[in-house]
């Protein structure tokens, strides 16, 4: 079926036959495109559709002659993606009457009960020219605005009035603004591992803000209207042609795949895309990922365009008469506020001007950008940075000058990784730009994950910033030469993708660089320690106790200094926090605080023995009572029950918390639940005690699953006396009820659910997410005998999912094992749990291999 005759089955169609017509043209399109695929064949297609079928309902509903019916937005403009919205207005001639408001709304139930997803407002030309000068986004609707049906009049008037009293020069600043805010809502990336092809830096919106600046200012009405203008080259008009094809592509694609209007490129969708678009899977990579590196690179280019046009479009709208640029040197002048070559052609004379101008651009504050001749030249003249211009001393010198400057360190190494000079320099860094990680837990690709952390360091450097980690801005303020930490984070990841592991690859890379660099050689030994140990910290953090001293004196072994261990604390809470928003939590920050803190105590003699620690915390900790009005004596009746393991794993303001509710019942009858907001600020702080019972663990684990809290942390204590006295720390999901609340909800019923003894239920296999599904995890679980003790430790690595701990928990108690600690480690989507537990099943072979098997079951 061709798409011209379901056009004209629906304009004769009445209104109750319109909905199935529509959806078989809309169907008949999307065939036609896939066999033969012209995205503006396919869009100029499916507009047309839905004028005809517009044009017919506004007939059939008897406006007055001097009503209008206007397309605007992305429907004005001409282009109606599968699942867009139809956005129209409703163009009165005068305010409604009621039974004309009648009509209107009879009107757009129509349009609806045909099937378009209608955007539509209803307004007087008056009233648009009163709301496009309050709203840049109303203007820019309007200057796409389409006559479809009516008068043709008061269409006229309306175009006029939004043209009335127009300023372009506030409209060129505006739409800036705007697209500055857009960026920075994506991080100012379009290197995110689910982008957004349409709203991302370097998608559709950034090519059509260009077009609304230049149809705004008359200057040109598409890419080759730009190029006649000399706004751009010809070149670059063809390659804006090209780019905005494949993105359109992508977005039909992804809406006709989906069935509704979806513009990211979900995980769940890349396999499919590839295939769509013919791509072949390579030797070491996915068909997805080499066809989301042929994306990166669209964007990429977008973004420079994109630069080098709306610099262009300022500069006309902008004049600047008989303003004269302000010489830097024999190479570079100041135009306008941007860095400008006084001759394009410097850089292919004299190469090192390439690092020479990103320099100057951190050097000058005054400088916000560079002029888009510069950024041209820029461009061409990459591939002079090769072998020899990396050995030259003076290009080496000048490149530690950019790394040591205070300020501009992440923009100019943004812009440098832009228009590719980054990767020229650094061949390793040039090898992981727009790699994809598919580690359930990172969201950009290495490259942009890399200098997320280099900018993470450089704001912990900057006094606006401070209050977002006071302790990362103390520490990094008394740390001699801390651009040594962005060598650190340049290198950490560059290693991934090339088999092996990439701390230790990267650490050779490291070292190479700074020797090549002639860094000192203690600056080579710390920029190559913490490449290779970046990972260590968070490992000791998240996965081993902590109140354990030989744990802490074997991580301070490795660190040997107390300057080693403050650089690799502060390189771990910058790469954790450039993983991923969702990734960073309080609890891991006070885990990485806890471990700093003790590790510097034993570097600098000060760690306390056993006895002394533990009398330190009971002194602090009567303290805190004291506050109460409990003496001294109040804690003696509980505290006999209390082993020594207790006081090390739990801090004197828990140890005072919980004796404050305990002091006067050491031995219960029914199970006392109490709970308050975490003293770290972020989750609840949950303490169980009762008497042991077999499956409590599963059981506490079950309940806060049925809720939907996630547990983050549990210390697990057995009392001399037979009572299990047991700390949770658990974080509500987005949107729960106020922790208040909450904490008197888990109190009451998470004591009457442990005072039923009841049977378990069995796990429920939650629903697994959409990253999960197509990355999965492969579940593992290793045992190992603790070398000190009757103790063991499980570590199990597995998908996350809701009752994946409850799961874990039924298994263990099944096989009686005793938990002691558990460290709940959640990366995104990823698990990571280990276990110290005690047990009979664990001194047998053969009992031992079943239990692993049955897990390994629970795990799937």
């Amino acid at each position: 079926m061709s798409a011209v005759q379901p056009r004209r089955s629906i304009e004769s169609a009445p209104i109750s036959d319109s909905r199935e017509r529509l959806r078989e043209a809309r169907a008949a399109l999307g065939e036609a495109y896939l066999a033969r695929p012209e995205a503006a064949r396919y869009l100029h297609g499916h507009r047309r559709l839905v004028d005809n079928l517009l044009r017919t309902i506004w007939q059939q509903a008897s406006f007055p002659p001097t009503f209008a019916l206007v397309a605007v937005g992305g429907y004005g403009r001409g282009e109606l993606f599968p699942h867009s919205d139809v956005d129209i207005l409703i163009l009165l001639s005068a305010p409604l009457s009621s039974d004309l408001r009648e009509t209107v709304e009879r009107f757009v139930g129509n349009l609806w009960d045909v099937g378009l997803e209608i955007g539509h407002s209803v307004r007087t030309v008056a009233e648009c020219a009163e709301e496009a000068a309050k709203d840049i986004t109303i203007r820019t609707t309007l200057f796409e605005a389409r006559h479809l049906a009516g008068s043709r009049t008061s269409f006229r008037a309306l175009e006029e009035a939004v043209r009335r009293d127009f300023d372009v020069r506030r409209y060129f600043k505006a739409k800036r603004i705007e697209q500055e805010q857009r960026h920075e809502k994506f991080q100012d990336t379009p290197y995110s591992l689910e982008p957004n092809l349409k709203e991302s830096p370097g998608g559709l919106r950034d090519l059509q803000v260009i077009l609304w600046v230049s149809r705004a200012a008359r200057l040109a009405k598409d890419w080759r209207a730009l190029a006649a203008q000399g706004l751009i080259t010809t070149a670059e008009a063809h390659q804006l042609k090209r780019h905005e094809d494949l993105l359109r592509h992508i977005r039909i694609r992804l809406h006709l795949a989906t069935a509704r209007r979806e513009d990211r490129i979900l995980f769940d969708y890349q396999d499919a895309l590839a295939t769509q678009f013919g791509i072949q899977p390579t030797g070491s990579k996915r068909a997805s990922e080499v066809f989301m590196q042929r994306y990166y690179r669209t964007a990429k280019a977008v973004t420079q365009l994109n630069t080098i046009l709306l610099q262009n479009l300022g500069a006309a709208i902008f004049p600047s008469h008989g303003t004269e640029p302000e010489v830097i040197n024999e190479r570079f002048q100041s135009v306008r506020e941007l860095l400008d070559a006084r001759d394009t052609e410097v850089f292919e004379r004299e190469p090192g001007a390439i690092l020479e101008s990103f320099l100057i651009m951190q050097q000058r504050s005054g400088l916000k950008g560079m002029t888009a001749p510069t950024l041209r030249a820029l461009w061409r003249a990459r591939a002079h940075i090769d072998a020899s211009y990396r050995r030259d001393p003076a290009n080496r010198a000048r490149f530690v000058e950019i790394l040591q400057q205070p300020r501009g360190i992440v923009h100019e190494f943004r812009r440098m990784n832009q228009y590719s000079i980054l990767g020229r320099y650094l061949p390793p860094f040039g090898r992981i730009v727009g790699q994809m990680q598919h580690d359930l837990y990172h969201v950009y690709t290495v490259d942009q994950h890399i200098l997320q952390v280099v900018r993470n360091l450089r704001r912990f450097t900057m006094v606006e910033h401070a209050h977002e980690y006071p302790l990362c801005s103390r520490l990094i303020a008394d740390f001699d030469r801390h651009w040594l930490l962005y060598v650190a984070a340049i290198f950490h990841d560059i290693a991934k993708g090339r088999g092996g592991d990439h701390s230790k690859l990267g650490q050779i890379d490291a070292r190479r660089f700074c020797v090549a660099h002639d860094l000192a050689p203690e600056d080579t030994d710390l920029v190559a320690f913490l490449v290779e140990h970046h990972l260590t910290m968070s490992t000791f953090a998240q996965k081993r106790d902590l109140a354990d001293p030989d744990v802490v004196a074997e991580f301070a072994r490795i660190v040997r200094t107390e300057r080693r261990l403050i650089a690799l604390y502060l390189l771990t809470v910058a790469d954790i926090r450039g993983t991923s928003p969702k990734v960073w939590n309080a609890w891991k920050g006070k885990l990485l605080e806890d471990l700093l803190r003790a590790a510097r105590a034993v570097l600098r003699g000060d760690a306390a023995g056993f006895d002394q620690d533990v009398q330190a915390k009971q002194a602090e900790a009567k303290r805190l009572l004291r506050l109460y009005a409990l003496s001294d004596n109040a804690s003696k009746e509980l505290w006999r029950q209390l082993d020594l393991a207790y006081f090390l794993r739990h801090d004197p303001q828990e140890i005072a918390w919980q004796t404050r509710h305990l002091h006067y019942r050491a031995a219960p009858e029914k199970p006392v639940v109490k709970a308050r907001l975490s003293p770290i600020g972020e989750g609840i702080q949950v303490m169980i005690y009762c008497r042991d019972q077999p499956d409590l663990f599963a059981r506490i684990c079950g309940y806060f699953g049925q809720i939907g809290d996630n547990i983050l942390d549990a210390k697990i204590h057995t009392t001399r006396h037979g009572y299990a006295l047991d700390t949770f720390l658990v974080l509500s999901p987005p949107g729960s009820s106020p922790y208040r609340e909450m904490s008197s909800l888990i109190e009451h019923d998470l004591a009457e659910r442990l005072e039923r003894h009841a049977p378990l239920p069995p796990p429920v296999n939650g629903r697994v997410s959409r990253q999960l599904k197509h990355f999965p995890v492969t579940p593992e679980v290793h045992i190992q005998p603790d070398e000190r003790g009757p103790y063991h430790v499980l570590s199990i690595t597995a998908g996350d999912r809701p009752g994946l701990l409850y799961a874990i928990a039924r298994v263990l108690g099944k096989y009686h094992i005793s938990l002691h600690t558990a460290k709940i480690v959640t990366l995104g989507e990823r698990a990571e749990d280990v276990f110290v537990v005690t047990g009979a099943a664990l001194e047998k072979e053969r009992t031992m291999l079943r239990l692993e098997n049955e897990l390994l079951a629970a795990l799937q």
